[in-house]
């Protein structure tokens, strides 16, 4: 499998063996479609966070559920996402969205990475126009059992279980979208937006290993990953990977479905 971050000179010289995804989401309102349309990397498809990168939300199963896999798998061929296809993903947030597209793909065995530094790394023309991608077979199989992690293993501390929220956030000082503010009871605040630089570029991978060393990672160590609803919680999945751990797991619900138990919560750091 190719290693989980790639820059634009391994873009180019595989260009016409590739599939560009666009996966640009907010949270304060803005369309990442419409900012698509506006211009994008030439030949990308845009990939929609909520409509194809997760099931309706639920108090049950939080605001980003992993979608049905057969679901999925349909969509990724209407795309033009084939069995065989390797796909790099890219936003302008430092990969922190787009970062649910390429961990899925890893997860289900296929051949995906995240654009270094995003569209802002791009220095060729954008395009406007909207590609028709051809229909392509992308074979359905079941998210694996062993690259997720439940409610109940997330708060029973199976292993390091690590936060990828904003600190204030983490810490209970702030909490903008779900029901209440906190954390889940033992886990470490790793901030996926500090795995990048200002220009949205990953950190070397010695200072992301010092990162989650911090946190309690060891090699061989069990590790589950969540945020608020199980996006950026993939940033530092993929930055576990760059920095030479094992692949750790993903709590999917994270804390927009935690928050909605009466399960305790924590605050401070």
């Amino acid at each position: 499998m190719i290693e989980p971050v790639v820059d634009v000179e391994w873009v180019r010289a595989r260009r016409d063996r590739l599939v560009l995804a666009d996966v640009r989401a907010y949270l304060d309102g803005r369309s990442g479609r419409d900012a698509y349309r506006r211009g994008h990397l030439p030949g990308a498809v845009f990939a929609d966070l909520d409509q194809d990168l997760a099931a309706a939300p639920s108090a049950a199963g939080g605001r980003h559920p992993l979608p049905d896999f057969q679901a999925f798998a349909v969509r990724m061929g209407e795309l033009g996402i084939g069995d065989g296809d390797t796909v790099v993903a890219y936003d302008d947030a430092g990969g922190v969205m787009a970062a649910r597209l390429v961990w899925m793909l890893r997860a289900l065995g296929h051949d995906a990475a995240l654009l270094d530094g995003g569209i802002g790394a791009w220095d060729g023309e954008l395009e406007t126009a909207v590609p028709q991608p051809r229909l392509k077979v992308f074979t359905a199989k079941p998210w694996p059992a062993e690259r997720l992690a439940t409610i109940d293993e997330a708060a029973d501390g199976a292993g390091v279980v690590i936060d990828a929220r904003q600190p204030e956030r983490f810490r209970g000082e702030s909490e903008p979208i779900d029901s209440r503010p906190g954390h889940i009871p033992g886990a470490h605040n790793v901030s996926c937006r500090e795995n990048v630089d200002a220009t949205g570029r990953f950190l070397p991978a010695e200072v992301l290993r010092a990162r989650f060393a911090a946190a309690g990672v060891t090699d061989g160590g069990e590790v589950i990953s969540y945020c608020g609803s199980g996006v950026t919680a993939c940033h530092n999945l993929l930055s576990l990977e760059r920095a030479g751990f094992a692949p750790g797991r993903l709590y999917p619900g994270s804390w927009s479905q935690y928050a909605a138990t009466d399960r305790p919560a924590a605050k401070g750091s």
